[in-house]
């Protein structure tokens, strides 16, 4: 058995992964980032919806009562309950030339990021097997106190996230614990996450805490301060 089989038995099987279409939840969200960037309290307590079977997500509201994200990883934007554009970013990435983690972002900015992060967060395993994702076993390693098996996971140029590259540290029970990433949209900036509070919902397994770090030139995260805190409620799967 591989890694990554493993890793689907734990989190409930292939079968049920691939049998589910979307998972919603009411999100809150906690952290530096969000002031840094200039939207301090945004997109706290609101309902996120991810599909699993393709890159999107929605969030709402946004800002305001009756709005909310349509993200896609090549176009991001705000609409009304009807459908109406409200504002919209083609070839969001491009935005972000020059950046660092100081740079403000816009609205739209801002549902990018956060529509590809819960995205790429919220639908693992799934999105590990979908076309183009390579995975590849890296051997264990000690991070922070423990053994770890390490995934690594390579993303194809049509995906949004935070960089192509990243790794997956999985425990003995199969359980992605940490990731480790560049935030490419921030300069590069080096990032640690962690995943906790595992629940059952209709038979897959979802972390429904989430905290986010920086990590330093060894690779330790560095515990102060919290970058980002995801808390998940209310979790449903269709």
């Amino acid at each position: 058995m591989t890694l990554l089989d493993e890793i689907f038995e734990a989190y409930g099987g292939r079968r049920a992964w691939q049998e589910a279409s979307s998972i919603t939840a009411r999100q809150f969200f906690g952290g530096v980032l969000w002031a840094m960037k200039g939207h301090p309290g945004a997109l706290d307590d609101v309902q996120v919806t991810v599909d699993l079977d393709r890159e999107h997500t929605r969030q709402e509201p946004f800002f305001e009562p009756g709005l909310h994200t349509d993200f896609t990883p090549g176009r991001v934007a705000v609409e009304r309950t009807d459908g109406t554009v409200v504002d919209e970013l083609v070839d969001p990435r491009a935005s972000f030339a020059g950046h660092t983690l100081e740079t403000p972002w816009t609205r739209l900015q801002l549902a990018y990021f956060s529509g590809y992060a819960m995205w790429t967060y919220t639908t693992e395993p799934r999105s590990l097997v979908l076309p183009g994702v390579r995975t590849e076993e890296l051997g264990t390693v000690e991070r922070d106190g423990r053994s770890f098996r390490m995934l690594g996971v390579t993303y194809p140029d049509d995906v949004a996230t935070h960089t192509p590259h990243q790794v997956l540290y999985v425990d003995a029970e199969g359980l992605i614990r940490r990731r480790d990433y560049a935030v490419d949209i921030a300069g590069g900036t080096p990032a640690a996450q962690y995943a906790s509070d595992f629940t059952w919902v209709d038979g897959l397994l979802v972390p429904t805490s989430r905290a986010i770090f920086s990590r330093d030139e060894t690779g330790a995260k560095v515990p102060d301060p919290v970058i980002v805190s995801i808390r998940l409620e209310k979790v449903v799967v269709s």
